[in-house]
């Protein structure tokens, strides 16, 4: 069942050249539209206005190390994929400065700083970016210490999800759980058609927030035939997949400590930081301090990354000093003791991490080298 029979509506027809009524009717309501745009040659998201703003016509070649923009001669408006950046900007972001001071009276004037919440509709989330975005909320919102910032974002922001039309060679959604159509999860979900019957997207509600905003569009009930196009194009958009996961993954790294590839890895590996920065689950950060001649003071939140030696620094030195100890640091906690932590894995398939690698290391290639001879792995 999906969650548009959950909330007991049907699915609806909304004509491609009708795009801009979304995003009107989205702003109507109080939200500032995110939408995917090009940017220094890449899918970028950023504020826009017009559906004409989007990247449409577009498609992106991704393999390991590699990543271009093309022509699609389909000319669809979400016919591109996953690009370099992710929605945990928006929710998390890069920089955040948690308090300042001033000298004042007696000593120091200390103000919290609390950035308003922007109220954002994010237009074209991919099904692997709203399991990502699952993830990062039961790290970020449901334990023991919640994170009050990203609490306010994620409560201000709509997600409008766009089913994936197509897969390219980075993906491996599907051996992580989730697959090229979201069911559950998303506020509003669209699914781009373009055969015989024209350009339309099937448009399905899946909250509240959803169902109001799929109200204030002017739609036509879909019929079967549009349902059938969608089931038909996730199910093609899989077959597509060809990397995957290994099996018990999690289970199996547990015993590959002392493994060679390890070190193997390490020598191809550069320690830039690039996975860790366009994963959309990694939430690693630094706290700085600093002071002027003035004697203001401030804190900043900063992203960090576990391919950093400062990041495991303590007194005497760090506590992963080689590059080999990072890069399992890394792949063990994401692909295993993440489980222990939160209960799920920190990997959602998205291939970001593949494609934007410059020495072309694959997750997935990696995983099942150690997994396959690791005590508990697959034989």
């Amino acid at each position: 069942m999906t969650a548009t029979e959950e909330l007991g509506d049907e699915a609806v027809s909304l004509p491609a050249g009708r795009l801009d009524d979304l995003l009107a009717a989205l702003r109507r309501l109080g939200y500032g539209v995110v939408g995917p745009v090009v940017r220094d040659g890449a899918i970028a998201y950023d504020r826009v206005e017009r559906a004409s703003e989007l990247a449409r016509g577009l498609r992106e070649r991704q393999e390991a190390g590699t990543y271009r923009l093309e022509r699609d001669p389909r000319d669809l408006y979400f016919g591109h994929n996953a690009g370099p950046q992710s929605w945990k900007r928006l929710l998390f972001p890069p920089r955040l400065r948690l308090w300042s001071a001033r000298p004042g009276g007696a000593g120091f004037e200390v103000r919290e700083e609390r950035e308003e919440a922007p109220r954002l509709a994010f237009l074209g989330v991919r099904p692997c970016d709203l399991a990502a975005i699952g993830v990062q909320d039961r790290v970020l919102m449901e334990g023991a210490h919640p994170d009050p910032d990203y609490r306010r974002r994620r409560e201000r922001a709509l997600l409008v999800v766009v089913n994936c039309a197509q897969a390219v060679p980075t993906c491996f959604c599907t051996s992580m759980g989730g697959g090229p159509r979201a069911r559950a999860g998303f506020d509003l979900a669209l699914t781009e058609l373009r055969d015989d019957a024209g350009h339309r997207f099937l448009v399905e509600a899946g909250s509240e927030r959803g169902v109001e905003v799929r109200e204030a569009l002017t739609t036509t009930p879909s019929t079967a035939a549009d349902q059938d196009a969608a089931e038909r194009q996730a199910e093609a958009t899989a077959a597509q997949i060809r990397r995957s996961m290994p099996a018990h993954v999690a289970e199996g790294l547990r015993g590959s400590y002392e493994h060679p590839r390890w070190q193997e890895v390490a020598d191809r590996c550069l320690a830039c930081s690039n996975c860790t920065l366009v994963c959309p689950t990694c939430f690693c950060v630094a706290v700085e301090d600093t002071s002027d001649l003035t004697g203001a003071a401030a804190r900043e939140r900063r992203w960090d990354s576990c391919f950093t030696s400062q990041h495991s620094y303590v007194h005497g030195g760090s506590v992963h000093a080689s590059t080999a100890s990072r890069y399992r640091q890394w792949l063990t906690h994401k692909l295993s003791t993440w489980h222990d932590q939160f209960g799920t894995s920190g990997c959602v398939g998205c291939g970001r991490c593949i494609a934007w690698c410059p020495a072309a290391i694959d997750i997935t290639e990696e995983a099942a080298a150690i997994v396959g001879s690791a005590p508990g792995g697959p034989a």
